[in-house]
């Protein structure tokens, strides 16, 4: 039991360490005078995913590759399967008012980019370096349109986190935080992982397809089936699909440079193009402007429970 209690503590260390790496960061940013426009594409895109990131980068040290890239690849079908269908079920999402091409285009053109440089068997730093250019084309064009929104309507929205009477001690506190709870709670949780592969037979490969992909994709759950039951289908939508996109040009591409990550051959074969598919499952609420009804979370909710069955049987 000790292991998993290990694992639950590491990942809830994780996600509020996450949490208040974002707060602090944002409020020091906007105290030194950065514009809230550049906070919101850069410091709270990468503080979101620093889970994620801290996670990669430890099993990538201790040698364990299954986890870095089951911990993505996981991720990103659990956010589409998962994410999506359940916050369906208790309420339908109004997705057919979103405007989400753009994104969702970029996002499958990342999965494909992915998907090829993996059948070289193996993202070391050039493939790294490609994807973080990626990452660069996309920040790039999304600062364009925001600054261009921005000069349109003459606002600007504050970032997620920003609190512009939060006293500067308060703000020391959350980075403090921060950056020392991500690193511990990704040690607790990637060597308590690693123990519990062993223990049952399964491989790294498995358990961060499972309980590491499952478990950094709850933030964006929670957000989601808020946002679902505010009727915000686009924050919803928006949320998973560049959850995605960040998730496979940044986290694998930064993870890369630190060491190389070998491809198990099982990814080439199923997982990879499970998630490609269920990427490709979103056409009809980006592009037909369907609604994700509770029929929908049913048949996505299922997918995902068919998908752990296949892979851990």
């Amino acid at each position: 039991m000790m292991p998993w209690l290990l694992s639950g503590l590491g990942l809830v260390i994780l996600l509020l360490a996450g949490d208040a790496l974002v707060k602090g960061a944002v409020n020091l940013s906007l105290r030194l005078g950065v514009p809230a426009l550049i906070v919101s594409l850069t410091i709270v895109a990468f503080g979101t995913s620093a889970p994620e990131l801290l996670i990669s980068i430890k099993a990538v040290l201790d040698n364990a590759p299954g986890i870095a890239l089951g911990n993505v690849v996981g991720s990103n079908t659990a956010n589409i399967l998962l994410v999506l269908g359940i916050p369906a079920l208790l309420a339908t999402m109004h997705t057919s008012e979103c405007e989400t091409r753009k994104t969702f285009n970029f996002m499958i053109a990342a999965s494909v980019l992915f998907i090829a440089l993996a059948f070289r068997g193996v993202f070391d730093w050039i493939a790294g370096l490609v994807l973080l250019g990626g990452l660069a084309y996309v920040l790039g064009d999304a600062f364009r349109d925001a600054h261009n929104h921005r000069k349109a309507d003459q606002g600007e929205e504050e970032p997620e986190g920003a609190d512009p009477d939060m006293p500067k001690w308060q703000i020391a506190v959350f980075l403090v935080l921060g950056l020392i709870g991500l690193p511990l709670g990704a040690s607790l949780l990637v060597d308590n992982a690693t123990i519990i592969a062993q223990a049952y037979g399964v491989s790294d490969t498995v358990i961060g397809l499972t309980l590491v992909a499952i478990g950094t994709s709850l933030p964006e759950l929670a957000t989601t089936v808020m946002a679902a039951l505010r009727r915000q289908a686009d924050v919803a939508l928006g949320n998973v699909i560049g959850s995605n996109m960040f998730n496979l040009l940044a986290i694998i591409g930064i993870a890369s440079l630190v060491g190389p990550i070998g491809v198990d051959p099982e990814f080439l074969r199923f997982d990879l193009w499970v998630m490609l598919g269920a990427s490709l499952l979103l056409i009809p609420f980006v592009f037909l402007k369907m609604d994700i009804t509770r029929l929908w979370g049913i048949i996505l909710s299922a997918l995902y429970a068919l998908y752990l069955f296949v892979v851990l049987i």
